[in-house]
């Protein structure tokens, strides 16, 4: 994996992203986008036009934000879409559906992992 959506982008959904990318592998769960990895060419455009700073190389992540790098595989797993790697976003991928980290999330104050 290269980029990760990170908390930024929950409620947000700005969509900016999801222009950008030259290969639709950023869908759209119920509060917030996710990136799939294996269909990510790490050509950055996502992270230059984020307006919330969401996207972050999984890299240059500070270890305490590592988990996020499973939030958004885990997205595409059986226990939450099932979708694998569907080739790329198309309407039919879109859910109401989120990681059960997102779905719970309430904030940065009131979040403890």
């Amino acid at each position: 994996m290269a980029y990760v959506i990170t908390e930024p982008c929950i409620d947000i959904k700005d969509g900016d992203c999801t222009v950008a990318c030259p290969v639709d592998c950023i869908y759209e769960g119920g509060r917030m986008f996710y990136i799939q990895p294996q269909e990510c060419i790490n050509c950055g455009l996502c992270l230059s036009v984020c307006p919330v700073d969401a996207i972050l190389w999984d890299q240059e992540m500070p270890a305490e934000r590592l988990f996020l790098r499973d939030v958004n595989r885990d997205f595409f797993a059986d226990e939450v879409t099932g979708w694998g790697a569907p080739g790329g976003w198309d309407k039919s991928r879109t859910t109401s559906q989120d990681h059960p980290f997102v779905a719970a999330y309430r904030g940065p104050s009131e979040n403890r992992l």
